[in-house]
């Protein structure tokens, strides 16, 4: 697949700043400065950066199939670290089942399944499923949490899939330009958030849930983000100044809550990462948990306003 030049444009950008961050992390490096954190950091974003390009150049069938195997990885992740009995391992066995189900809606475009397969019919399938089975003891909680980790990890994050079979009434970009959009405001509003913290951060903001987060973190995170999607909406979206400015709003917010959300079932579960497959970062949960929140808001804003 022909990128429009636009596209590319933008990963050369982003690919600047990784040579920047990069030279930055070897300066520090000279220093005798431990950076072991901050370079298996920038090598990953490096990897997942150049996945990402791959994944659009091979076209956008490929894109929504790479998304569920990120929508994959999430859920299983998810499910290895929550307690479960069991007799729910056919449940999530069908559960994972759901997951190319899903993708398939998405793939032919078939938006009225895409949103109702799972908050409905795999609502009511899955303690179908349990009742068969016939152990009654935790089954609300065991029933509640199969249920909502397929709201997040595969209805949400498949939302963002979806954007790619958005049809833009008046836009000429294809749909991975709002794919491009929302992962890189997402993103980028996590660093923007980690940064400002760091320099300003004095007030928490969330002590009990994520003790790092501060007020300044996140205001400065807001700010910063917003600007960005002022800057890049006029290139990869069809937004105006005002409602770009929404979007800046909106992906910056929600980012932070889907964040702490996630921190929350962590600190819940007694565990400071969910997984260890992305060095630096900790595991897919762990990079994709701006996205929960944002993914599907992103997308019925523009939804609701472009199509």
């Amino acid at each position: 697949m022909s990128l429009p030049p636009v596209i590319l444009q933008v990963f050369a950008g982003i690919y600047g700043l990784l040579t920047l961050a990069s030279l930055v992390c070897y300066g520090i490096s000279l220093k005798q400065r431990d950076v072991t954190e901050l370079k298996q950091r920038i090598v990953s974003w490096w990897v997942m950066v150049s996945v990402i390009l791959a994944c659009f150049a091979l076209g956008e069938g490929f894109t929504i199939a790479a998304i569920g195997v990120l929508s994959y990885l999430a859920f299983k992740e998810f499910v290895s670290i929550i307690p479960t009995r069991r007799t729910d391992h056919r449940p999530i066995f069908w559960a994972y089942i759901a997951i190319p189900i899903q993708f398939y809606w998405i793939y032919i475009g078939w938006y009225g399944m895409f949103i109702i397969f799972i908050p409905l019919y795999m609502m009511l399938f899955i303690p179908m499923r349990m009742v068969l089975i016939g152990n009654t003891k935790q089954f609300t909680v065991a029933a509640s949490t199969i249920n909502w980790l397929l709201l997040l990890t595969v209805f949400s994050l498949g939302h963002m899939a979806f954007l790619v079979q958005l049809p833009v009434n008046d836009s000429a970009l294809p749909g991975l330009g709002l794919v491009l959009f929302l992962l890189l405001l997402t993103q980028f509003n996590d660093v923007a958030q980690f940064t400002f913290g760091k320099l300003f951060g004095k007030n928490k903001v969330l002590a009990t849930v994520s003790p790092k987060k501060t007020i300044e973190g996140l205001l400065g995170g807001i700010l910063a983000t917003t600007l960005l999607a002022v800057l890049l909406a006029p290139l990869l979206t069809p937004l105006s100044l005002t409602y770009s400015i929404c979007a800046g709003l909106l992906i910056s917010l929600f980012g932070f809550i889907g964040d702490v959300s996630i921190s929350a079932v962590k600190r819940d579960l007694g565990i400071k990462d969910a997984g260890s497959m992305i060095p630096g970062h900790g595991g897919v949960l762990d990079r994709v948990d701006s996205l929960i929140f944002t993914a599907p808001l992103f997308f019925h804003f523009i939804r609701y306003l472009h199509y």
